[in-house]
């Protein structure tokens, strides 16, 4: 990504300040994310047009359940593996309206983390489109129990 924030993405975070305060930046110019309720789901919100529902799980936390207190060697894809298998009963509560709702879904796999997420392009020059997008995941994710 360039270092340069387009006016649409700058109009668009300053209409969303008002309506969804709990939006944070972690990074100048970058993506703005929320959680989603107490479950664990995040929004983001990138500079680049889409909006993620995502759901992850820290590949650290996974080793701790995997070794029950006692050291392991484990290899990285078999820690991955198991997130992944972790992560899928919440995932699934969602898959299936998400999709229906237009996102494509895609699994992430880093170094610290293994995360689900849940992708659909917004428009940045129609913010009141975002904002009803985003009051959807909101209700449909973050106080459905």
């Amino acid at each position: 990504m360039s270092d340069e924030v387009s006016p649409a993405w700058t109009s668009l975070k300053a209409s969303l300040e008002p309506t969804f305060p709990q939006l944070q930046e972690l990074e100048v110019g970058g993506a703005l994310t929320m959680d989603l309720g107490s479950d664990g789901w995040l929004l983001e919100l990138t500079s680049d047009g889409r909006l993620l529902c995502q759901y992850g799980m820290a590949l650290d936390d996974v080793m701790t359940l995997l070794s029950d207190g006692t050291p392991e060697d484990l290899g990285m894809d078999e820690i991955a593996k198991q997130a992944k298998y972790y992560i899928q009963p919440e995932v699934s509560k969602y898959r299936a309206i998400l999709l229906k709702s237009g996102f494509s879904e895609q699994t992430q796999i880093t170094d610290d983390y293994v995360a689900a997420f849940f992708e659909r392009n917004i428009d940045p020059t129609n913010p009141i489109a975002v904002q009803d997008l985003m009051r959807w995941c909101v209700r449909t994710i973050g106080v459905a129990r």
